[in-house]
């Protein structure tokens, strides 16, 4: 089921948020997204519209939307990826909002195609200004 994220779940996404990148962005040093941890918590969490997958009192994973067309999130814990779930989070979105847009790592192939999957098309490639890594700038319409 997917619902609003609540306070007391703000922990437990956080550590997916920190697990799941540090898999995923093997090519970004563990300590950048561990010395942002508190950015996203204390910044970006509070200033998004965010939404969980919970089953059975399982949080499987989150999409965080800012100014209701940027996704600044989506992470699916480990144990619960190739399950769907990333696609139920992007389908509600999408039931939401008229557009999305969000920015994904080149280097993380499974992410690009992933969101690519879901009918998101490139709009270009820019430098992250904070990891200095090339990302795709990715959008979807209705």
């Amino acid at each position: 089921m997917i619902k609003e994220l609540k306070d007391s779940q703000i922990k437990r996404i956080m550590d997916i948020w920190l697990e799941t990148n540090i898999t995923a962005h093997s090519f970004i040093d563990k300590d950048y997204w561990v010395k942002n941890y508190d950015v996203v918590k204390n910044q970006y969490i509070p200033i998004s519209q965010t939404f969980i997958c919970e089953e059975d009192e399982q949080i499987k994973g989150f999409i965080s939307v800012i100014d209701n067309s940027f996704i600044g999130a989506l992470f699916v814990s480990e144990e619960y990826q190739r399950q769907g779930i990333g696609k139920k989070l992007i389908d509600y979105c999408k039931s939401l909002y008229s557009s999305l847009e969000l920015c994904a790592y080149v280097e993380n192939i499974a992410a690009v195609n992933f969101y690519e999957h879901c009918g998101f098309r490139v709009l270009g490639k820019q430098i992250n200004d904070d990891s200095g890594f090339v990302e795709c700038r990715m959008k979807w319409t209705k």
